[in-house]
């Protein structure tokens, strides 16, 4: 019984690099053996959309650059970090509370049940959110 083998790529002979903003993006040949005479080979290049991510990574790169702005995004960071992590122990502690859970799951039924009602079940009400939701739009955006 003979076996048949395909080979999608030889084995890789080098890395590539090329200058990106980042600095040399490094792309090569991955080789992975399928069996003991064929390779599957895959390739991977990094690519990205400079117009947006360069002039994020710019702003970014300009606050970063600055002594001043420096310890201030250090502070933030670190505020960040501090913030979720009380933030989400709150959220543990009230959810180990026996009945604070049940009652504000019965808060919301009641809210959503309530919404439903008033605005969506009936043609008009639906048309009154609808314009609300515009109005608000159109206030937030200034038009």
């Amino acid at each position: 019984m003979a076996s048949v083998v395909a080979k999608l790529h030889p084995p890789p002979q080098a890395i590539s690099g090329r200058q990106s903003f980042f600095g040399t993006v490094q792309t090569s040949i991955l080789s992975i053996p399928r069996t003991r005479q064929s390779h599957l080979a895959i390739t991977a290049k990094a690519t990205s959309d400079s117009s947006e991510s360069s002039s994020v990574v710019q702003s970014v790169k300009n606050i970063w650059d600055k002594p001043e702005d420096r310890v201030a995004v250090i502070g933030l960071g670190i505020a960040a970090i501090v913030g979720f992590w009380a933030s989400s122990n709150l959220i543990a502690a009230i959810d180990h509370l026996p009945f604070i859970p049940s009652v504000f799951e019965f808060v919301g039924i009641l809210f959503s049940s309530w919404f439903v009602y008033r605005y969506l079940l009936f043609k008009p009400d639906r048309k009154e959110l609808f314009q609300a939701i515009n109005k608000s739009i159109s206030d937030i955006l200034g038009q």
